[in-house]
């Protein structure tokens, strides 16, 4: 029987990180997966879901370029290649992971684990010994009742990876960021998007400005989207809404999250998505690195981020949540000429402050992904807005702003 320090179950971003820094250390490890390293993030999610985007959001430019002076003949779109790019772009980050595993000294084993007690692992019929147990064993598609996934009408975001083909319709269930995501991925192909969501804004989870004006963008766009609203009633693939309305999708994507799976059994630790707390990759790899090397971090200053067009991230305290001892400055993208040269001037860069220090920000725009962390670095590290207005930010960018807003708040 091979012993090992450490017998972590999972492959996803928590799985492997912990398992190549626990190896760093020199400890010994064995990481067991039961399908493809990579997890939700790599194989259901992050990226593949990053390929579809930008092969929409390069369609969708191709047939808007005319304002800018680019014109197209005979655009055709060819959606088999666009899955086919989304594939190989996975199969290439995985095949890299993979050697990236392998050279760190982690011994994977591909095959499903069964924990038969404190310090013993079976997996394809071999007993492993180990010191240590670590859950990492990830998430699933959340379920609602009466909308159980059928892999052809109702999808999970599993499922709708699969597709072969794009519909002419589909209603989106839920409006967080798969929601988000996969509404902005099928109306830049020409599908037609109609979101349902049981809260009031869109996007429950960020500052209600951001919501507002992700909603007024929709609105513009001509992606009908109901509030306060929900699934009462399908009937032959009628859908009812409780506040009445009916619609006759071609797809239905319940896209409200996912639940974690997380075996009953002792353990050392239980990261990433099985332990049910922040559902994001970066968290995860975060976790584990705490777990492995103590390198601790802020869990109140773990980012959030929507992709697409404009992109949208946020961090900290939301306007909603706070009183009035705390202020707010918002700078729209319009005021930066880096916008104007884009073509994207939708958005804002907003700071919520409190005794001349940043407690939060909430930005649409583009590169939106990256500036939030500027901000995550100036909250983390308690540097004040009069700091901030010391710094010389390159022009024209669109990180510039971020001076703009300091300087005139």
């Amino acid at each position: 029987m091979e012993e090992f320090d450490y017998g972590i179950i999972g492959g996803g971003p928590a799985g492997y990180t912990a398992g190549m820094m626990y190896a760093k250390c020199g400890k010994k490890v064995v990481l067991f997966e039961k399908n493809k390293l990579g997890g939700t993030c790599l194989n259901k999610g992050c990226i593949p879901t990053k390929s579809l985007l930008h092969s929409a959001e390069v369609y969708s430019s191709i047939l808007n370029s005319s304002s800018i002076g680019i014109e197209f003949d005979n655009i055709r779109l060819d959606f088999s290649k666009v899955i086919e790019k989304k594939n190989q772009t996975v199969e290439k980050i995985r095949k890299s992971l993979e050697l990236a595993v392998k050279n760190s000294g982690v011994k994977t084993v591909y095959a499903e684990a069964c924990v038969k007690g404190k310090n013993l692992i079976i997996a394809d019929n071999k007993e492993y010994n180990v010191k240590n147990i670590i859950l990492a064993t990830g998430s699933k598609p959340r379920k609602i009742k009466g909308l159980e996934f059928d892999g052809e009408f109702i999808l999970s975001s599993d499922d709708i990876l699969e597709m072969k083909n794009l519909p002419s319709s589909i209603l989106i269930v839920g409006s967080g960021a798969i929601g988000i995501e996969w509404t902005r991925i099928l109306s830049n192909f020409g599908v037609k998007v109609t979101i349902v969501e049981l809260d009031e804004h869109l996007i429950p989870s960020a500052d209600i400005e951001v919501s507002k004006r992700i909603e007024r963008i929709f609105k513009q766009k001509k992606i009908q989207f109901y509030l306060n609203d929900c699934i009462e009633n399908i009937n032959n693939k009628i859908v009812t809404l409780k506040s009445g309305n009916i619609i006759t999708p071609d797809k239905i994507l319940v896209a409200v999250g996912r639940e974690a799976i997380c075996p009953d059994c002792e353990c050392k630790a239980i990261l990433g998505d099985a332990c049910g707390e922040i559902q994001l990759a970066h968290y995860a790899i975060h976790q584990a690195t705490s777990e492995a090397l103590g390198i601790k971090f802020d869990k109140k200053l773990v980012p959030a981020v929507i992709y697409g067009e404009p992109e949208i991230a946020w961090v900290g305290e939301k306007e909603q949540d706070v009183d009035d001892s705390y202020s707010k400055s918002v700078l729209p993208i319009t005021a930066l000429g880096k916008a104007w040269c884009d073509d994207c001037t939708d958005g804002f860069i907003k700071i919520i402050t409190k005794d001349n220090k940043i407690v939060g920000a909430h930005i649409i725009s583009k590169e939106a992904s990256s500036l939030i962390h500027i901000l995550i670095a100036a909250i983390q590290n308690n540097i004040s807005v009069k700091d901030l207005q010391k710094i010389c930010f390159a022009h024209p960018t669109y990180a510039e702003g971020i001076f703009d807003l300091c300087l005139n708040s």
